[in-house]
Parts: C-alpha cells; structure tokens; sequence
C-alpha cells in the first residue's frame, strides 16, 4: 500500500517547478541532484532527466557531475578512470543520466562531467588536459561563460562543485594537492593515457552553506519547491565572480 505521507511527484509535476523557477528552451543547466529528495517521483530517476531535457529544449543543455574522486587519490595512488565504466558517486540522477543514448561523458580521472544538449562536444572537451579540476578550461567554467546556471536539487551547497571553480581560480592555499599526479585515463575507444595534474586535497573541511543568503540577497539565487525537494537555481558566473573576489580577500573564507 502507498505510503499516505509521501508525496508523489510527476515529470510534469517537475516541469512546472523548473519554470515558475524561470528556466527556459535554450538554457544550460548543471544539475546536482537528490532523487529521494523529492519523495515518490513516477518513472524515477529518468522522468527527472525527462523534464530537465524539456524544460531546456534542443538548443540548451543539461550537465551533471559524475564523480569518482577520493580521499585516496595523489601520487602516491594514482586514479584510474575508465569514461566507459567507471561509476560515479554523485546519486541515482547522475548514474542514470550518464547512461543516456545522448549522453557524452568528459575525461576528467576524478571530476567528470556527463552532458546531453546543444554545444555538449565544446563543454566536455579538453577536460583530462585542465592542470586542475574545475578550473577555466572545465565544463564547470565553460558553461558559467555561456550563462549557465546552477541547479541544486534537494541538496544544499556542499554539492555545488562549482565552488571548486572559484577557489581553484582564487587560488586558495589549501584546495589543490601540492605535487601533481600522473593520472591514468581510459577514453571512448578504450586507448590509456597518463595525464600530470593537480588534484583536490581533501583535508580541509568546508562551511559552503554560508553563502546561502548572500546569495540570495543579491539576486543570484532563486529558490523553488518540487514535492518536498527544495531546489535553488543560481547563476553561475554571477556567483564566481562574486565569491572569487571576496576569496582574494579572505581566502579562508569557506573553511570551518
């Protein structure tokens, strides 16, 4: 028997609460996601994917994060990652997604990013070529460019990889490992390559959902409800550009 209690969300349902949040055709999107958040979606996770892909259309574009970076990960244990098998730790949205007929996945050894939608071949490329993660040449970047947006979906801001973005481009002294590692990177064809670069140190705990309220005193956030998922929809460059500089100030200002 159903459970009275939890509510039952539809793709359209999920529509409806994306564009009362002023998504449109044509916009691009990176999602971070909690499938469970919502209560009981009909279809799961793929009426989610559904009504993000419409809500944006031919011309726009959805992202998601399909991580797989770890405490472990430096020289001394270097990555191994496998763009055609290496699952993702991000949820059940992201697994999905990424397992999409359309879907194209970037080469990034521990912060990969699958995307469907126009323009998806500029936003992923060069991924596994980035000195650091989420940094100018990302998908995480590229999309802020393009006017893309930001769309927490029932998780707060410690999901929000975008973060990353500014404290890698604000050059922070605690987020990036020291010395590089030689990653190891297997592509679409099944070809092993080695790439040197920085990894993200994980020793550092972070307060990320500070910045909840200013940004939404600036405007740089909207927030909406879906069922009982609570999504925030931010612009991405407008939040770089803002939390960059104040993190050239005060360059502690995410830690605990």
């Amino acid at each position: 028997m159903e459970d009275r209690k939890t509510p039952s969300v539809t793709k359209q349902d999920i529509i409806k609460g994306l564009q009362e949040l002023g998504l449109k055709l044509g916009d691009g999107l990176l999602v971070h996601s909690s499938l469970s958040s919502f209560g009981h979606v009909v279809g799961g996770a793929d009426a989610v994917i559904d009504a993000l892909l419409e809500v944006v259309g031919e011309e726009g574009i959805v992202l998601v994060p399909t991580l797989t970076g770890t405490e472990h990960d430096g020289p001394a244990q270097p990555p191994v990652f496998d763009v055609r098998h290496s699952p993702c730790w991000t949820g059940r949205i992201p697994a999905v997604f990424m397992e999409h007929s359309e879907a194209k996945r970037s080469l990034h050894p521990t912060h990969s990013v699958a995307g469907i939608g126009y323009g998806v071949d500029f936003l992923l490329a060069g991924h596994a070529d980035c000195v650091t993660p989420c940094g100018l040449h990302s998908p995480y970047y590229r999309l802020a460019e393009w006017g893309g947006h930001i769309l927490l979906i029932g998780v707060g801001q410690g999901s929000n990889t975008t973060l990353h973005t500014c404290e890698e481009l604000a050059e922070v002294p605690y987020h990036l490992q020291k010395q590089p590692t030689e990653a190891v990177i297997i592509d679409h064809m099944g070809n092993e390559h080695t790439k040197s670069m920085y990894l993200h140190d994980w020793g550092t705990p972070r307060q990320f959902e500070r910045i909840d309220n200013e940004l939404i005193s600036r405007g740089i956030m909207k927030i909406g409800q879906v069922g009982a998922s609570t999504l925030r929809l931010i612009r991405s460059m407008d939040m770089i550009r803002w939390l960059v500089e104040v993190l050239q100030e005060e360059p502690r200002y995410l830690c605990l």
